[in-house]
């Protein structure tokens, strides 16, 4: 379900990752090559940006598909970014919340897409979702599992965990309450991009030229594309690629009922 991408590097025009790639994202909207789980996209998309020296990033988000928006390319044509994040939604059940429901999520600096679905949803995480506190639950974008999660990560990030920490534990957390579901989940902060591969495909391509792109499948046939082993914890900067098993990154998980943070391990 969904496909997404993030981009750190040199700045260039949006279009030049995301629809001028004879696979990009924009052709992904309705013939990915690798997608295991739907074959449209069509139920909304989302691209967020950095503009230089404004550390929080703008969004363009539709509740349609990405094809029928007719000023989505030519915004792609001339907006210039160094860091991006973009998705295209296949959703997991259909409902309201129109381009609300879309990725990229955004708190402060970050953006942040769900590729998957979690298995049982509503039910799986209500047992999760009573570990936040409860103006987080009212405040939540949209009312499907990607903002839950969502919730999730950014409790986490808002309690002092990194970025890698945060997805880490979140992922193991819905994966034990909901077996099954698939949370490939993307997160950047416009210096770096932080990813998990857990069910789905995941991809990443370093540039001879500079910048790194993660994604769920290649936009193009270069051959220096490599794919993230499943299960595994992504960290990106514009040169470099850390890969960690999400095992690895296994801390307490926190007591239901109560909030994020309390069950913590001690730091230092």
């Amino acid at each position: 379900m969904c496909r997404h991408v993030a981009y750190v590097g040199p700045a260039e025009p949006l279009g030049e990752l995301l629809v001028k790639p004879p696979h990009g994202l924009y052709r992904q909207s309705w013939a990915p090559r690798r997608q295991r789980y739907g074959t449209v996209n069509a139920d909304g998309f989302g691209v967020g940006w950095y503009a230089e020296g404004d550390p929080v990033p703008a969004r363009y988000r539709r509740a349609g598909p990405v094809w029928a928006d007719l000023s989505f390319a030519d915004l792609a044509r001339v907006v210039r970014s160094g860091a991006l994040l973009a998705a295209v939604r296949d959703a997991t059940l259909s409902g309201a919340d129109a381009e609300a429901a879309a990725a990229p999520f955004a708190a402060g600096t970050w953006l942040f897409s769900h590729n998957g679905a979690v298995r049982g949803w509503p039910g799986s995480l209500a047992a999760v979702s009573r570990t936040l506190p409860p103006e987080d639950l009212l405040s939540l974008q949209a009312r499907n599992d990607s903002a839950l999660v969502w919730a999730l990560v950014l409790a986490r990030l808002r309690g002092g965990d990194e970025e890698g920490q945060a997805l880490a534990d979140t992922v193991l957390e819905v994966a034990a309450a909901a077996p099954g579901s698939r949370l490939n989940l993307l997160l950047a902060n416009g210096d770096t991009v932080t990813a998990t591969a857990w069910g789905d495909t995941l991809w990443y391509l370093t540039r001879p030229g500079g910048g790194t792109v993660v994604a769920s499948e290649p936009y193009d046939d270069d051959t220096n594309w490599r794919q993230v082993p499943d299960r595994t914890l992504l960290a990106a900067s514009r040169t470099d690629v850390l890969l960690t098993p999400l095992q690895a990154l296994s801390r307490v998980a926190p007591t239901p009922g109560r909030p994020l943070g309390m069950d913590r391990p001690p730091r230092g």
